[in-house]
């Protein structure tokens, strides 16, 4: 009789991820979806890029009205994304 080796889809899936250490990239790629939930429709529109390199998230914008209010609402909007992550992805963000 053969014994069945059955794992669930889920903890495979949970063990890759773990084993090749995606668990950072994951959460960048989950914080840019974020973007426009957390700050709306209206920063969507004028956001052209969002881009995450070692802690530090590129984001460049059309209007430089709208960069200008995104500077002065920096940490507000760092501390939002990190919390909405689970864990502190984003040490600092660069507005072009």
């Amino acid at each position: 009789m053969r014994k069945s080796n059955t794992q669930k889809i889920s903890d495979v899936l949970k063990d890759y991820i773990k084993e090749n250490s995606l668990e950072r990239k994951l959460s960048e790629m989950d914080i840019i979806s974020f973007w426009e939930e957390l700050l709306g429709p209206t920063a969507a529109r004028y956001t052209l890029s969002l881009r995450i390199s070692n802690g530090t998230l590129f984001v460049k914008t059309s209007s430089p009205v709208f960069r200008n209010e995104l500077i002065m609402m920096k940490e507000e909007i760092r501390s939002r994304l990190n919390q909405k992550a689970g864990s502190e992805i984003i040490r600092q963000i660069i507005f072009k």
